[in-house]
């Protein structure tokens, strides 16, 4: 069995984005101790996207963040992508049918495959 050391990290998937690559590492943490901080800071860009109630809707926000604790940077991002993808076709959707966003359209058809 190899040991591999694991970090948090803190990733922002924008909603144009395409793939891994596209994913941005914010910040990271590297103990235990260090991860409240990361938290507060997750919290503290995801707050725009809560509703009167403190619920937070995916359909409110402007980018994905998410927490993931992984080895690399690498890893992150994939990891990150891969559980954000959803999120973002739900977001797109949702401004396909409430404001008719054509950008919106575009990329749900180019990058995900998913007719509006």
């Amino acid at each position: 069995m190899n040991y591999k050391h694991k970090f948090f990290y803190l990733c922002k998937t924008p909603l144009s984005a395409e793939g891994p690559e596209d994913v941005e590492i914010i910040d990271r943490a590297e103990s235990s101790d260090e991860f409240p901080e990361l938290f507060k800071e997750y919290e503290e860009l995801r707050s725009h996207a809560f509703n009167e109630d403190k619920l937070y809707s995916i359909i409110r926000a402007d980018d994905v963040y998410t927490i993931l604790r992984t080895g690399t940077e690498q890893e992150a991002r994939d990891m990150a992508f891969d559980k954000a993808e959803q999120e973002i076709v739900t977001n797109l959707q949702h401004r396909v049918m409430q404001k008719n966003d054509s950008e919106a359209e575009a990329i749900l058809k180019e990058v995900h495959g998913v007719e509006s």
